[in-house]
């Protein structure tokens, strides 16, 4: 039964998408010819039959993997009969197919909130290429579906009793059911600023404010992966058993490049809103993110790369690159084909002003992108012409990261400071002045506390100068909204003040990793029982061996004191499963100064070590080794990405409210001095002269940057 009804929820979302793609192709040719408008032909009604279908199949698939239905092929090989309630519904995500009907329903949610919130301008042909866009992409993974990748496919023969169980590190902790949902949401999330990227050059609209309109998608989407992201470090952090929680991995840089790119996105989309420039870097942006989603699914789904993070080899490569080569070709074909009408109507006034941080700002993100994409491909590339493997180690990417990471928090203390159009050094010294030597301070204050090297001292001194930039926007916000009699909690909502909270999310988060990277300590104890080892300031007792037995979790702990205080259990796990392997289970003493952490390594009398290398071959009966790494300001990071998470749903209510900037560059001296004679019939020299005393009108920089356009501006 679970067959069935799944299979007729993958037909009936495939063959939605793709009638729904067809007629609303076929509304669209007859409005461009003139035709008049026949009533059937609405594709929009096929979107709540995709979500049905979707619903459907993940419905059915849940509840083969609760009910522990052996007949399907996918259930035998990612659930058991003692896997927990808990991993039991997470195995939906635990291999690739599954994984393809979490992304396909994903979807389905996304193009069913695009045609409800437009569905007043539904007749707008941009709405209309949109929606057949979103429709094609879920015709594309929904066919997967129907083939290489079919969820349902049942066992040959009789089921049997019991099934392999998933991976074991996929049920050691809880975390596995937030991180995927969350990355998915945000790669997914990704389609809508694409698919109203291709209705703007479908149409010739674009000089349109539909890309404008659609970063409200965008800061969905990078919300979502952004703490998905950070839930990921995490989750390696607590299971893997390494004390790390970024190494650089393929597919930890498949869900790094998107996230690059759209908050280059994110930030230059202001720039055309402001001045109008930029177009066909922000087109480009947005076809580039969603193509990159799609690179990043050929990586961990076609078998190409090894990684613990990977799915296993499959037939899906050829599809999946296939569909990355055409996105870039329509995509970057309709940008050239319109590069006639994608001309800026002005240029950028002040290289020194906000829009130049914004182009550098945008420079940096996409560069770094290109080196992280060129680091991770490589190997392919190598192993594909030379037929010769070879990898791309951690100091490659740290060499460039560490620079632009530093130039980026420069910058967040910077450009939140800087005028449009126009720079005026005595204003950006009376606002950067405080921020300025408070980093001076931190840095100081260090350097005093015994601090030592370049890159942590530089890491606080621009974190803490990037943090007092964005306290006093968010200051100057509250003020203003409270004497404007909106409330004080107005100042902290909106795009400008939701990414003040985001660049603190961020300067926490980068505090935390420039300290845990540069000051960690790294060692493995041998420790007798009853006795006590000091190491790096801490003080570790081994209290026994505890043993652990449950349906679905068999392990061995050793029990540690830290510093006289609390039990600490790293384990050596291995959990239900006809094939499950012993994994190692770090136990972490976690504060708001530093992270201890614990791995069991081996135990005396043992032939080789119990997890990682073993350094003490001749370990007495009854000691253990223990691994040891002291981490400082570790969970900071952990508290960077939930403010990042925080301030993205804050940027996401509505702000107050400013007129755009008209699209053109600052007025020449003489139309100033006209102003000063008298206005003009249509007051357009005291306008832009208006505009330009704006920039350097200190109350009016809490104003939100939010524009309505229309009623349903998302």
């Amino acid at each position: 039964m679970n067959a069935v009804l799944g299979s007729i929820g993958v037909w009936l979302g495939f063959c939605g998408a793709l009638v729904g793609a067809a007629v609303g192709g076929a509304a669209l040719w007859r409005k461009a010819h003139g035709r008049p408008a026949v009533r059937q032909l609405d594709g929009r009604l096929y979107a709540p039959v995709l979500l049905l279908g979707a619903v459907l199949a993940v419905a059915a698939m849940e509840h083969a993997l609760v009910t522990h239905d052996f007949s399907l092929v996918y259930v035998a090989d990612n659930n058991s009969r003692v896997t927990p309630l808990l991993y039991s519904i997470t195995g939906l995500w635990s291999a690739l197919a599954g994984s393809i009907l979490l992304w396909c329903l994903a979807l389905a949610v996304y193009t069913c909130l695009i045609v409800w919130r437009y569905r007043r301008r539904a007749d707008d042909p941009v709405v209309g290429w949109a929606t057949v866009v979103m429709f094609l992409v879920a015709a594309f993974f929904f066919g997967l579906m129907t083939g290489p990748a079919n969820p349902f496919t049942s066992v040959a023969g009789a089921a049997p009793a019991q099934g392999l169980g998933p991976n074991a590190l996929l049920q050691d902790n809880p975390l596995v059911a937030i991180h995927p949902p969350l990355l998915y949401l945000g790669f997914v999330g990704f389609t809508v600023p694409f698919a109203f990227a291709i209705g703007m050059l479908a149409t010739g609209r674009v000089a349109d404010r539909w890309l404008i309109e659609t970063r409200r998608w965008t800061l969905v989407a990078w919300t979502f992966l952004s703490v998905g992201i950070v839930l990921g470090a995490w989750w390696s952090y607590q299971v893997l058993g390494w004390g790390g929680f970024w190494g650089w991995d393929p597919v930890e840089n498949a869900a790094l490049l998107p996230w690059l790119l759209g908050t280059a996105y994110l930030h230059s989309v202001l720039v055309q809103e402001r001045r109008g420039l930029l177009r066909v870097w922000n087109l480009s942006l947005s076809v580039a993110i969603f193509a990159l989603t799609i690179l990043g699914t050929f990586l961990t789904r076609s078998g190409v790369i090894e990684s613990v993070h990977a799915f296993t080899e499959s037939d899906l490569g050829p599809l999946l690159i296939g569909f990355f080569l055409l996105v870039v070709a329509v995509g970057f074909g309709l940008i050239a084909w319109r590069g006639d009408r994608l001309r800026s109507p002005g240029g950028i006034d002040a290289p020194l002003g906000r829009e130049g941080a914004f182009l550098v700002n945008n420079l940096l993100f996409v560069g770094f992108a290109f080196v992280v994409l060129l680091g991770t491909v490589f190997p392919l590339l190598y192993q594909a012409v030379r037929n010769q493997q070879v990898t791309v180690g951690a100091p490659y990417f740290n060499s460039i990261a560490v620079p632009v990471a530093l130039a980026l928090l420069f910058l967040m203390a910077v450009a939140p400071a800087l005028s449009w159009r126009v720079v005026d050094w005595a204003v950006l010294w009376r606002r950067l002045a405080v921020p300025a030597w408070v980093g001076v301070g931190t840095v100081v204050v260090c350097v005093l506390a015994g601090v030592r090297g370049v890159e942590p001292l530089l890491a606080f001194g621009l974190g803490a100068f990037a943090a007092a930039s964005a306290v006093r926007s968010l200051v100057l916000s509250v003020r203003a909204s409270h004497r404007h009699g909106a409330g004080a909690w107005r100042g902290l909502v909106g795009r400008t003040n939701g990414g003040m909270v985001v660049h603190l999310g961020v300067v926490v988060l980068a505090v935390g990793l420039a300290a845990a990277t540069s000051f960690a300590q790294r060692t493995e104890l041998a420790l007798a029982p009853g006795r006590s080892v000091v190491f790096d300031g801490h003080t570790f007792e081994f209290v026994g061996l505890h043993k652990v037995s449950t349906p679905a979790r068999r392990a061995t702990e050793a029990v540690v004191r830290v510093d006289g205080g609390g039990l600490f259990r790293p384990a050596v796990s291995q959990f239900g499963g006809a094939q499950s392997e012993a994994v190692g289970t770090p136990a972490i003493d976690s504060g708001l100064f530093g992270d201890v952490y614990l791995t069991f390594d081996a135990v005396g009398g043992t032939a080789g070590g119990v997890s990682g290398a073993q350094l003490f071959p001749n370990l007495p009966s009854g000691s253990v080794a223990v691994g040891v790494v002291v981490e400082p300001l570790l969970a900071w990071m952990w508290a960077g990405g939930l403010l990042i998470g925080i301030g993205g749903l804050l940027a996401l209510l509505p702000g107050r409210r400013r007129r755009a900037t008209d699209p053109v560059s600052k007025p020449a001296p003489g139309l100033l001095a006209a102003a000063s004679d008298g206005p003009d019939a249509d007051g357009g020299a005291d306008a832009a002269v208006a505009e330009v005393r704006v920039e350097h009108d200190e109350s009016l920089e809490p104003v939100d940057d939010d524009v309505t356009v229309g009623a349903d501006a998302p």
